[in-house]
């Protein structure tokens, strides 16, 4: 295994198609930044088209001859991940990689246009869709991958309550958003079930951050908040540094359909990206089932599975 794997180990993409929503900022412009600079052709999926194209511009500062296209698309709406994945599936023929970045984090409460609860639906359910509308376009495609952005938090009062999925009767941010990380990983798990069952070239892989500064964290509840502000740049890392696991689920050839990957310093919170422990719950089969069949009908997307 390689020690301290970088974005230098990054192998060269020429040819590649790469997806990545929410790419306008931190985590996500990091991981379409060096996908760029290594060659690919890479598209960012972001709600504010208008911040989109100044990343575009960024990337292409940093590297001129880069392939970079801005798309529309809102996670919160199935409309617009409809509308999205036809335009996409217009535009390519082939993708290599869906990068499923974009998320809310320890929002009040709140629904998305469909009437989902806010984490749910954003992190969990747009991505599913999106997922299933253009998994076409990577099944043919070997060594393509999807790969879903979770977090340390799917570990901590992240149960699913497939009774109450959208926190109707009972909301608590902060386990509204681990429930929806859990989501990610349950959803990786099944899909890579799935693809392998399929003997698919593709491949479904999943990363962590660690504790990265971004924007994510404007959300934190007022005491996380303040110490954020008194010591995140202590004991957060950059973007930069927080893409790594991102990255190498992505481009790593030897990554497996299925492994997780989040930094190898304190309790995950920052470091290099090695391959990380997936909690129990994620690996409780019956739930992947069971989520993936809600899914499916919450969002009316079937997979070509």
């Amino acid at each position: 295994m390689v020690e301290k794997w970088s974005e230098a180990d990054v192998p060269a993409q020429d040819g590649r198609v790469a997806v990545i929503t929410g790419a306008n900022t931190g985590i996500g412009f990091e991981t379409a930044r060096v996908l760029a600079e290594r060659g690919a052709t890479v598209v960012l999926a972001v709600r504010d088209t208008e911040k989109g194209e100044r990343a575009a511009a960024r990337i292409t500062e940093r590297a001129p001859t880069a392939k970079v296209a801005v798309r529309e698309l809102d996670l919160a709406s199935l409309d617009s991940v409809r509308t999205a994945a036809e335009r996409l599936r217009t535009e390519h023929a082939r993708l290599d990689l869906l990068i499923n970045n974009a998320g809310v984090m320890y929002t009040p409460k709140g629904t998305t246009r469909d009437g989902f609860e806010l984490h749910f639906g954003t992190n969990h359910l747009g991505h599913f869709a999106l997922t299933g509308l253009l998994l076409d376009r990577l099944l043919p495609v070997p060594d393509s991958r999807v790969v879903t952005v979770s977090s340390m938090a799917h570990r901590f009062r992240s149960e699913i309550d497939f009774e109450d999925p959208h926190a109707e009767h009972s909301y608590d941010r902060i386990s509204a958003y681990g429930r929806s990380k859990l989501a990610n990983l349950l959803f990786t798990r099944e899909l890579q079930s799935r693809l392998a069952g399929r003997k698919a070239g593709t491949i479904a892989t999943a990363a962590h951050p660690g504790l990265s500064a971004t924007e994510l964290m404007r959300h934190l509840p007022g005491p996380l908040n303040d110490s954020m502000k008194r010591f995140g740049s202590v004991v957060a890392q950059s973007p930069a540094m927080g893409a790594l696991p991102t990255l190498r689920a992505a481009t790593d050839p030897r990554v497996r359909g299925g492994d997780y990957y989040g930094p190898d310093g304190f309790m995950e919170t920052r470091g290099h990206p090695v391959p990380v422990k997936v909690d129990a719950r994620a690996r409780d089969t019956a739930a992947q089932l069971r989520l993936w069949t809600l899914s499916e009908d919450l969002t009316g997307v079937t997979f070509p599975l």
